[in-house]
């Protein structure tokens, strides 16, 4: 574990108080946003300002992670209350009422449209029209079909899409809080980082527009396990997210990279197996039994065309010739490609080996930015990830308001599109620069997280005096294979201001 170093640092983002002193390793005192982030002070003086020095931390009912939850609890019932436009006729009634009104959701409207409606099986029954199967993966197929048993079938149509998505909005709830939790409990000294997801408004707007949330709760819950060093808890959790939604296996990636660099095969080949062989539990009936339904979820991300939120919609919108479908899925493959290994270079170059929740974050954004689809609620992968790599309430609330300025900029573009001669709403033109912005704001996120792992003492959690909080068995290991200067037989990092050199990476380990 690195020292923590009480005296100033003139040249530091935030002073040092005695929030860095050691803790206790059984009863690890949170370390207060209030005393290390000033937009969390600032934003304090409105219920008290900021934790004063000479706080006691009694036993109260009012713990961090009971408080984050009923946070997350209420920003997910203003979602709710904002699709509330929506809900009274406009997913109904009007083409482009539920996109002037901001509230589209993708639930109501698969009610009949993928035969929940008419009770058709998913994956096994064929659907009428374009869609022949459903395009989901299997856990979130089920999801569905569980929403659809707890929906009257009586009424009109409307009235049960209506009652189908307050079902589905009612379970995601669930899965919110369960975020929330998880990420809170991951940095067992930061639970208050989880406010991050909590209080975050792209969180909020975007959580009942599809099954995201199902996906991402397993995600949280697996970080959370592999924090706690419960290797197959996180493989078998991992594998049920990735069944629900894929982006969940791109962890496994800066995993490899990291128990590689620590020399943690052993940790890494449980996970694996406990992913992939979760993973074939849930899917391997459907696949034996329904393979065409099963594949459909595939085969519809590879012919799916350019689509919205992407840069590959602005370059197909500017071109006189757009690239084919097959043409650009071979470009953002490479280009996917060729930010992954960038990512593992870094992991194993940098001078000090990067946190989970940093290389993850990455690697999840590599994603979503090279994709020839980058729709809204896809920022709810990112949150937690981002709230873990990143703890800093003002790069976070810069990266929020350009998600914002995209979810308003998307609806107000097919507003636009679908008011015919009207033209209510926000043109192609304005609709690329939101794009823009918000493919922008990912970067500047990313490039901030890329910062800190060039420059540790940059890192706000290590600051802190901590090493890895999400690493599980990495926390405070050896290095046994790094590249270039992190080869170097001594390394000692300084923090700027002339402090104390920080030595890593030797800590006893008696696993070893």
């Amino acid at each position: 574990m690195p020292s923590a170093d009480p005296s100033a640092d003139p040249s530091a983002e935030t002073p040092r108080t005695s929030v860095y002193e050691p803790v206790s390793p059984q009863e690890p005192q949170p370390v207060q946003p209030t005393k290390e982030d000033e937009v969390a002070r600032a934003g304090s003086e409105l219920i008290g300002g900021p934790v004063g020095r000479r706080v006691l931390y009694a036993a109260t009912w009012w713990t961090p992670v009971r408080v984050i939850a009923l946070v997350a609890l209420g920003m997910f019932a203003l979602g709710m209350v904002q699709k509330m436009p929506c809900y009274n006729g406009a997913w109904f009634f009007g083409a482009s009422s539920q996109y002037t009104h901001a509230c589209y959701s993708d639930i109501p409207h698969l009610y009949e449209g993928r035969g929940f409606a008419d009770g058709l099986v998913p994956y096994f029954d064929k659907l009428p029209g374009d869609m022949e199967y459903l395009e989901y993966p299997v856990l979130t197929g089920v999801f569905m079909e569980m929403a659809s048993w707890v929906t009257p079938g009586s009424g009109s149509i409307q009235h049960q899409e209506k009652i189908y998505w307050m079902v589905n909005a009612g379970i995601l709830m669930v899965c919110a809080a369960v975020v929330a939790v998880c990420v809170a409990r991951t940095h067992r000294r930061r639970p208050w980082d989880a406010l991050l997801v909590a209080l975050a408004p792209a969180f909020a707007l975007t959580a009942t527009i599809n099954w995201d949330l199902l996906a991402v709760a397993l995600t949280a819950a697996a970080m959370m396990m592999w924090a706690r060093a419960r290797v197959v808890a996180f493989g078998v959790l991992l594998g049920l997210a990735t069944a629900a939604k894929l982006y969940p296996v791109l962890l496994l990636g800066p995993l490899l990279i990291l128990c590689w660099r620590a020399g943690r095969w052993r940790e890494f080949r449980s996970a694996l197996i406990g992913t992939v062989a979760t993973w074939l539990v849930v899917n391997l009936p459907v696949m034996l039994l329904a393979g065409d339904g099963w594949s459909k979820f595939y085969t519809f991300s590879q012919e799916r065309g350019v689509d919205f939120g992407s840069f590959w919609l602005i370059l197909s919108q500017r071109m006189d010739s757009p690239l084919s479908t097959d043409t650009v899925n071979t470009l953002a493959t490479a280009l996917m490609l060729l930010a992954c290994v960038g990512v593992g270079a870094l992991g194993l170059t940098a001078p000090r080996r990067p946190r989970f929740a940093q290389l993850a974050f990455l690697v999840v954004a590599a994603f979503v930015l090279t994709n020839k689809v980058y729709s809204p609620q896809y920022v709810l992968w990112l949150i937690p990830l981002a709230a873990l790599a990143r703890p800093r309430w003002r790069d976070f609330l810069v990266w929020q308001a350009c998600e914002v300025a995209y979810f308003l900029g998307i609806w107000l573009y097919l507003a636009y599109t679908t008011s015919g001669d009207a033209h209510k709403g926000l043109p192609t033109e304005g609709y690329q620069l939101a794009i823009a912005v918000h493919l922008l704001g990912t970067l500047y996120l990313c490039g901030v997280i890329v910062r800190d792992i060039l420059l540790p003492e940059r890192d706000v959690v290590r600051r802190a005096g901590d090493d890895d909080p999400s690493g599980g068995v990495l926390e405070g290991a050896r290095d046994v294979f790094v590249l270039g200067a992190a080869a170097r037989p001594v390394r000692a990092e300084r923090r700027a201001g002339g402090a104390p050199a920080v030595k890593w990476g030797t800590a006893s380990d008696p696993s070893r």
